[in-house]
């Protein structure tokens, strides 16, 4: 199989192997570590035992989510060495800082109070056991904007210049963090974070409701998750348009690509399904609607979209991938979209908890954000081909100097190591998760006397008066 890839195809298999493998440690961490913060928050405020317990419970599956995160992270910061020598060499003067600020401020943050949000409760109290929950959580976030701004400027790069040696070199700091794409992609990514979450801690609440229609904790899961699914699922539509629209202004190769346009034409239409032809140039069986890509796109019915024979042919991504890629995470939105709305009307008849076609749908969909995530990461990723730095430096041309094998034997033993170092993380979590939330003494003593906070209603009540708040 090895002798079928050049030393680059196989490089960039081993990178896009680890690199998906990673992305959905932090997609679920960032949202967690928020979900925790707002959990503890109303443990606090309401003096309520049964968010503490439900804090404990998805505390554990954060700590492993959270440890598997920074392991694949490392093993994939390793590759830019190893690999993409030359790209490294090349962007290390503006990513090489810009990564050491994400070590620097954000791990370290994260890292600082994760051992006193896992453990020091019953040492340092509840307000300040609170505070190192919120750095936590801040701590992922500002780990997400510093990613996020490498990768944008990967995608949009200013402010540099071009030095003797031919680096990139920065001329404007603000210019570079700050590029034409980061404001979007991290509100996208950070939104789709939080979807992955709720979906995660919803499809989890269900599946025990299912069980046990009077469980507290799975009653708080739930409720919380969909609202979340509510509000937010709608936020991430109007982000990802406006993302489409800038991704449309600075890299409209791309967006042809997604789109399935080959010609250049006013009115484009909206292609929903069909076979992208890269050598025919065209896109064949394709099921299309007049006019609408226009519409979307451009916000005119008779907008000029730009087809891919617009674009030098070695300056093309590759369109069948992208084209379905694209889809699939538009699908998934828009099922995260009426799900919300079905528990909306649930919730206003009173059948939020004991409708069982919802919680069915509910838990179907649980793995639902990190189908959506790497979705979307793909067509981001490799609709940016054949570029590294879209515009300035080739793919082709990033590469380390290695031999065929020497890639591709790296590449079966990471597939290997990561299949059973992750896929066993991933039983104990799903372990875990299969479990209820249960009453009583957790492995840092009663919330409640140890806090000194006034206990709350009691746990597994059919009806208390928690309950009736969620609904």
């Amino acid at each position: 199989m090895i002798d079928l890839f050049s030393a680059i195809e196989l490089a960039r298999f081993q990178f896009a192997f680890t690199v998906s493998a990673h992305i959905i440690f932090p997609a679920f961490s960032i949202g967690l570590a928020s979900y925790l913060a707002v959990l503890e928050a109303l443990w606090l405020w309401k003096k309520d035992d049964a968010y503490f317990q439900v804090f404990e419970y998805w505390k554990t599956i954060f700590a492993i989510v959270f440890g598997m995160g920074v392991v694949s992270g490392i093993v994939m910061s390793y590759q830019f060495g190893t690999n993409w020598s030359v790209f490294s060499d090349k962007t290390g003067p503006i990513l090489g800082p810009l990564m050491g600020y994400e070590v620097l401020s954000a791990f370290f943050l994260e890292a600082g109070f994760l051992g006193v949000m896992l453990f020091g409760l019953n040492r340092v109290g509840p307000r300040l056991h609170f505070f190192a929950t919120l750095m936590v959580a801040a701590g992922t976030l500002m780990s997400a904007f510093w990613i996020l701004s490498v990768n944008s400027w990967m995608h949009t790069p200013v402010g540099y210049g071009v030095n003797e040696a031919g680096q990139f070199v920065p001329r404007d700091w603000w210019a570079i963090i700050f590029n034409p794409s980061f404001p979007y992609r991290l509100v996208h990514m950070v939104l789709a974070a939080y979807l992955t979450t709720a979906f995660v801690v919803g499809g989890v609440g269900a599946w025990h409701l299912l069980r046990d229609t009077r469980d507290r904790g799975a009653r708080i899961m739930f409720s919380m998750a969909m609202w979340m699914a509510l509000l937010v699922a709608p936020l991430q539509i109007v982000a990802g348009d406006l993302h489409g629209l800038n991704t449309l202004e600075h890299q409209p190769a791309k967006v042809a690509a997604m789109e399935g346009h080959y010609e250049t034409r006013e009115g484009a239409p909206l292609y929903l399904f069909g076979l992208p032809d890269d050598e025919a140039e065209k896109t064949r069986y394709g099921v299309k609607i007049p006019k609408l890509g226009s519409m979307i796109l451009t916000h005119e019915w008779d907008g000029k979209i730009k087809g891919l024979k617009a674009f030098p042919e070695d300056e093309r991504p590759p369109s069948a991938l992208i084209f379905w890629t694209f889809r699939i995470m538009v699908a998934i939105g828009l099922a995260m979209v009426a799900l919300g709305l079905w528990s909306a009307w649930s919730r206003w008849r009173g059948r939020l908890y004991d409708s069982p076609w919802l919680l069915r749908a509910a838990a179907l969909m649980t793995p639902s954000g990190f189908a959506a995530v790497l979705a979307g990461w793909i067509t981001t990723e490799v609709g940016r081909q054949p570029w590294t730095v879209y515009g300035l430096l080739r793919t082709s041309e990033s590469a380390s100097p290695l031999d065929a094998p020497a890639v591709g034997i790296s590449l079966l033993v990471f597939i290997g190591v990561y299949f059973l170092v992750f896929g066993s993380g991933t039983f104990y979590i799903l372990r875990l998760m299969l479990k209820p939330p249960q009453a009583g003494r957790t492995e840092i003593g009663w919330p409640t006397r140890t806090a000194g906070i006034t206990p709350g209603p009691a746990v597994g009540r059919r009806e208390s008066e928690g309950d009736r708040h969620e609904h």
